[in-house]
C-alpha cells in the first residue's frame, strides 16, 4: 500500500470514535473513551479487567491499536462492551 493509498484510507478514520457491528447487525459508533474487557493477559492488563479506551489508532498494517492507561494494545486482546 502507498503512502497516498494510506493517507485516503486514514481520512476516514479518527482517535475519537471506532464503528462496530452488534450481535445484531446495528451498526454503532463508540465515542471515546468507552469500555472493554481483557481477554488475554497483555502489558499489565488482567483477564476479565474492565478497562476504558483512551483513543483508537491504526498501525501502517491497518491493524486496529486501542490505547488504554497510555499504552498502545491490539485490539484483539479486548471485548467491547457495549451498553
Amino acid at each position: 500500500m502507498s503512502g497516498q493509498d494510506l493517507s485516503e484510507l486514514l481520512q476516514y478514520s479518527s482517535p475519537e470514535w471506532l464503528y462496530v457491528v452488534t450481535w445484531n447487525n446495528v451498526l454503532k459508533q463508540l465515542i471515546v473513551p468507552f469500555r472493554v474487557a481483557v481477554m488475554s493477559p497483555v502489558g499489565h492488563l488482567t483477564i476479565g479487567q474492565v478497562v476504558y479506551v483512551e483513543e483508537v489508532k491504526i498501525t501502517l498494517n491497518l491493524i486496529t491499536v486501542f490505547i488504554v492507561e497510555g499504552n498502545a494494545y491490539y485490539y484483539h486482546h479486548f471485548d467491547i462492551l457495549i451498553d
